[in-house]
């Protein structure tokens, strides 16, 4: 049995406390629940007219699950009480405890105490509003909720979320999204979010899962997770909440100010194959997709409207996606214009006009002419016109009409209005019940689509490998300038240009002389060369180099004489930062002295595959100039993902003993010529070898 099994499930449910417990009680009657409820107060008789019980103690039998509302204090002791008499589980309201911030050394102690008194009890929270089980009909919910029951044999998606009053809110959704268990995750004290949503996804009545994440109890327990959700063919949305936050500052490398949390938590969400979506509204929709109809087998949309300027909104919607609408091939074209006349523009998305509007016949004939193009997914914009001062009767013939060419079609299709309003929740389950999705809103429509294309693309590759890496504990005895760094990368096999350190002009020409021209000449010591007037290129003589070390010899510890990489067709940026979580996180971007103005760059895992890194590269805005642009010359695409593979393995041989890596730029050079680390930044990690 799963540990949270007799929680989430329960068939006795045990109510201590008062007005919260009373509500409890309340909701869980309200929603017609069959299993037995036992109300513990010390002084009352019954609550809501069910039999109360002065004591734990005096229960009938250790519930299954438990809800706690009661003040920090005593709920310590209820936990204990349960704990003992073997209950299943329990869900603690009370406030008070770390949530107040590590200053508050009471709530810290009280937490630990909490967590002790529990024991192997499973408990959700504290400082949380509990779990609604609307397969079951069972409440652990100290307040109304919006929701509905569900109807046997009907399943719903599961949604977890850190907040209790988010969880409240979309108790009170009017999008028809059928919801199988809401659960809330407080503190996360014991039990973590990822621990629950496994609980979850188990039950053959849920049939995706929503998360709404502040932070990540476990990167293991997420990686379980995923595995198990791809294992039942159940797809996971999360809304994970932090993008906002201040990336951290560049103090000394350039990956650092494109790294930040976020982008670790966008790339560990990528790897396990969950889609992220960046709103409620785009979250809901999202989940209803998937709900209908599961992860996409690719990202090719269809559209229909009656309108040019809805097919309008609908192509723009979705610029910059990696989803989108294909133009039609001259026989689809044909095909659906045989079904309109010489009157209408055919393309997708597709403006069939009003001439047919109310036809049902001959909507039908186009539509299953439009979605017989092998969709994805295929669209039909559709604003229902408001029922209290209107009639929609004429708008039901088109609904039947793409209703029937889905249906001919063996294909996947959504109602899209463009405005919420404009969908009716009664609506919104017709649509559910005839197969349809209903999706509100053109832009959450995209989102939701691009979620299900993202969770298809990644179900349809093999699974990656845990992120844990092996912990080597050692320290690197250099000093963090750039000869040392490149000695080091250069003597673990890496591609680094010849270069020797020079205290002198006349140190530095004769280096020069030995390298053989052009070559590069850097201050030593100075963190972003660039901005501070620290190097000088193209050095193409030894009176250059005399010149240019008479300037440079002031401004650092040193200087750095190498030989000029020649060829480059780009540069880009190779980062590595340590993340409190993750771990090692890789950047890889454009790079050059405009890395942060241009910010395109992708983040990856460590460790990482050839795939995930050439993915990551192919990715970025700059690579068309590593694939030729406009008959330029083609970058050596191989050599910069071996180059990237190989600084991989070199963090990973190291491990624990960097705090950052900042390689800027990687030189790619013409096809066939390599790829060149032209600048290192190491930055080593302090270790404690006690």
């Amino acid at each position: 049995m799963q540990r949270l099994e007799r929680l989430l499930r329960p068939r006795s449910i045990a109510v201590v406390g008062g007005i919260q417990a009373a509500a409890v009680v309340e909701q869980c009657l309200k929603m017609g629940y069959s299993g037995r409820i036992w109300p513990v107060h010390p002084i009352k008789r019954d609550v809501a007219g069910v039999r109360a019980y002065r004591s734990v103690a005096e229960l009938p039998d250790a519930p299954d699950a438990a809800f706690i509302g009661v003040n920090r204090h005593l709920t310590l002791d209820m936990v204990g009480e349960l704990a003992e008499r073997g209950a299943g589980g329990a869900i603690c309201f009370a406030a008070g405890f770390r949530e107040a911030g590590k200053d508050d050394a009471h709530g810290e102690r009280l937490q630990a105490e909490l967590i002790a008194a529990a024991g192997a009890m499973p408990i959700i929270g504290p400082n949380c509003y509990g779990l609604i089980n609307y397969a079951d009909g069972a409440l652990l919910w100290p307040d109304q909720h919006g929701g509905r029951r569900l109807a046997p044999g009907e399943r719903g998606v599961a949604i977890i979320t850190q907040s209790s009053n988010i969880a409240c809110n979309l108790t009170m959704q009017k999008r028809g999204l059928p919801i199988s268990y809401l659960m809330t995750a407080g503190n996360q004290a014991q039990t973590g979010l990822s621990e629950m949503a496994l609980g979850l996804i188990e039950d053959e009545r849920v049939s995706a899962l929503g998360l709404h994440i502040e932070g990540f109890d476990s990167v293991s327990g997420f990686e379980r997770l995923a595995m198990r959700a791809r294992e039942l063919k159940k797809p996971v949305v999360a809304m994970k909440v932090g993008r906002s936050e201040q990336a951290r500052q560049a103090t000394i490398s350039h990956t650092a100010s494109l790294a930040g949390s976020d982008a670790g938590s966008d790339a560990f969400l990528k790897r396990l194959g969950i889609a992220r979506v960046g709103s409620i509204p785009s979250f809901f929709e999202a989940l209803k997709l998937l709900h209908a109809a599961g992860p996409l087998g690719g990202r090719r949309l269809s559209s229909m409207s009656c309108s040019g300027g809805e097919a309008s909104v609908m192509a723009d919607s979705a610029e910059g996606r990696r989803i989108g609408f294909p133009a039609l091939t001259e026989a689809h074209s044909a095909h659906v214009k045989s079904t309109l006349g010489p009157l209408v523009a055919v393309a997708n998305p597709l403006d069939y006009h009003t001439f047919i509007w109310n036809n049902e016949k001959a909507m039908t004939a186009t539509f299953t002419a439009m979605v017989s193009g092998v969709f994805d997914l295929n669209m039909l914009v559709l604003d229902f016109p408001r029922n209290d001062r209107c009639s929609d009767a004429d708008w039901w013939p088109t609904v039947h009409a793409f209703e029937t060419a889905l249906k001919t079609s063996k294909a996947t299709g959504a109602i899209v209005a463009s405005m919420p309003e404009n969908l009716p929740e009664e609506h919104a389950a017709e649509l559910f019940r005839r197969g349809i999705v209903p999706l509100h809103g053109i832009v959450e429509a995209m989102d939701a689509a691009e979620a299900a294309a993202f969770i298809g693309e990644a179900w349809s590759r093999r699974a990656v490998e845990p992120i844990e890496y092996e912990r080597r504990r050692f320290a690197l005895n250099i000093s963090c300038d750039e000869a040392s760094a490149k000695a080091l990368l250069r003597e673990a096999g890496l591609a680094v240009p010849d270069g020797m350190r020079a205290q002198s002009v006349s140190e530095a020409a004769d280096a020069a002389e030995r390298l053989g021209f052009p070559v590069a000449l850097k201050a030593l010591g100075v963190e972003h060369k660039s901005e501070a007037g620290a190097v000088r290129l193209n050095l193409k003589s030894a009176d250059e180099v005399r010149d240019a070390a008479e300037a440079l010899l002031p401004l650092g510890s040193g200087l750095y004489v190498e030989r000029m990489v020649q060829g480059g067709v780009a540069e880009l940026i190779v980062g590595v930062t340590r993340d409190p979580l993750f771990g090692p996180v890789m950047t890889v971007g454009s790079g050059g002295v405009l890395v942060e103005l241009l910010k395109d760059s992708a983040t990856v895992l460590l460790p990482a595959s050839r795939d995930e890194i050439e993915a990551a590269l192919r990715g970025l805005r700059l690579f068309p100039l590593l694939d030729g642009y406009r008959g330029r010359a083609k970058g050596d695409v191989g050599a910069a993902v071996d180059a990237i593979l190989a600084i991989s393995s070199f963090v990973a041989e190291h491990s624990d003993a960097i705090e950052e890596l900042d390689i800027n730029p990687l030189i790619v050079c013409g096809d066939g010529k390599g790829a060149w680390i032209a600048d290192a930044l190491l930055v080593p990690r302090e270790i404690d070898n006690a």
